[in-house]
């Protein structure tokens, strides 16, 4: 989940909106990769899952990795909730997922660097205080009532609201786990066309990724538990946006979408103030229930921004939001992917000749079949697994073409973090059914192995 966001003045005219989004427009040079990525802590005696206080909890991780590495604490209400570092930074999700959002590099080979060193930062902290950290799409084997609150406003806010617009917000926000990544674009129209490729191949995302094949200690019948749970979320916040292939897309387009999706909150002082359900459109007009009065300022409407949630977004930046997180491997891969196919002209020329002739129901089809097969799903003459290798090539001549060399120039590009995805391909076999290999074989049904078997 985002941190607070800060600076910008009072909205004046409705057009600062489009020009807040049109203002991530960069140069081809200055494109950046940002990678995130979220995983479970618990407590290795216990497997149950990591409080926020106490001597083995989240709070001690944070002060840990503060007092060790060198990040700068970030705090609300006088409580520790994430770091900040040379870009970088650590920041909680609901439930006490561990969550870092990378800095903005100019390679995947930095972005796996960036990712090793955290690792190792977090390995050394939890050994030192009996923890774990394990990278699913969904917890496992704990319920609801085994999990933590983290000590941000907008949490209780969000937690409340969830259960009167969905199914299964609660589970989202407290028991599930991504790898994203963020990319630029370079004008309106590379937006949109980025956009559309990035929504209509996030099931293939989804599918590569699965890895979430348990929930509440049963199978679930779905390899991405994680993504099923998005599609019973909040219907006015989720889904594969259709208007994004219409005519007429554009940042402006984009605004009307976002102005339409209920407000959770306003932040002020230090305090999140309580908007939910309330409308933005209201609070442009000074008309807002919450603040009565007040017009917005640039930072609520980015606030805004961040609590909207589709298959992919845009903010000064898009990510891709699609896949389950994953062993190591797989979160440098998930970057190399989406660069690959969106950073090069050729490759994302490519990659929308596959999507472009695919209508909303197959789209939609294709997100709900990812969740349930992976890479076995079939979406009329659509082979996910035929689609997956398709889109692979593609990205593969991509990050050629990009020839971004690594390790002092032995290595000439980014293409061997495909190699994991590649392999799944080649073998049908994500890594949720790996996991459902060892469940119902050498683990007997047990699935406390897995925290053994799959941890960091």
């Amino acid at each position: 989940m985002s941190i607070p966001q800060s600076g910008g003045g009072p909205i004046t005219d409705f057009s600062q909106l489009a020009e807040y989004l049109e203002s991530g427009c960069k140069p081809r040079d200055d494109w950046r990769i940002g990678t995130e990525h979220e995983k479970f802590g618990y407590c290795k005696d216990t497997l149950r899952p990591l409080p926020y206080e106490g001597d083995r909890s989240i709070h001690a991780m944070l002060a840990g990795l503060r007092d060790k590495y060198g990040w700068a604490p970030v705090e609300e209400a006088g409580n520790l909730i994430g770091l900040e570092k040379d870009g970088a930074n650590v920041s909680l999700e609901p439930g006490g997922q561990l969550e870092l959002s990378g800095a903005p590099l100019e390679t995947i080979h930095q972005t796996c660097d960036e990712l090793n060193e955290h690792l190792r930062e977090v390995q050394d902290i939890a050994d030192r205080i009996g923890a774990g950290f394990i990278g699913l799409g969904a917890a496992p084997v704990w319920t609801h009532d085994d999990m933590p609150m983290m000590p941000k406003g907008r949490y209780r806010l969000m937690t409340d609201y969830m259960g009167k617009v969905g199914t299964h917000g609660t589970q989202m926000m407290y028991r599930t786990c991504t790898v994203q990544v963020n990319l630029d674009f370079g004008s309106e129209a590379d937006m949109v066309q980025k956009f559309r490729v990035a929504l209509a191949l996030q099931p293939v995302a989804t599918a590569l990724f699965a890895n979430s094949p348990f929930f509440e200690g049963k199978v679930n019948g779905h390899k991405s538990w994680r993504s099923r749970v998005w599609r019973g979320l909040d219907d006015a916040r989720t889904g594969m946006l259709p208007f994004v292939f219409e005519d007429g897309m554009g940042f402006e387009r984009y605004v009307d979408y976002a102005l339409d999706v209920p407000m959770y909150f306003v932040y002020r002082d230090g305090q999140y103030i309580d908007a939910l359900g309330q409308s933005f459109r209201d609070f442009l007009k000074g008309k807002l229930p919450a603040l009565p009065g007040e017009v917005p300022t640039l930072s609520d409407w980015a606030d805004h921004l961040t609590t909207i949630f589709p298959e992919a977004r845009i903010k000064k930046f898009m990510e891709m939001r699609g896949a389950d997180a994953g062993p190591w491997r797989r979160i440098c891969a998930l970057p190399a992917l989406w660069t690959g196919l969106l950073y090069d002209q050729s490759a994302l020329d490519a990659a929308w000749d596959l999507a472009k002739g695919w209508d909303t129901e197959t789209r939609e089809a294709l997100r709900v079949a990812a969740s349930v097969d992976a890479l076995d799903a079939t979406v009329g003459s659509i082979r996910m697994r035929e689609l997956a290798g398709e889109v692979l090539d593609i990205s593969r001549a991509g990050l050629k073409a990009r020839a971004r060399p690594g390790f002092g120039g032995m290595v000439p590009d980014e293409r061997h973090f495909l190699n994991t995805l590649e392999d799944s391909v080649e073998e049908n076999r994500t890594p949720a059914d790996e996991l459902l290999e060892h469940f119902h074989g050498d683990w007997n049904g047990d699935l406390s192995k897995v925290y053994g078997a799959y941890s960091y």
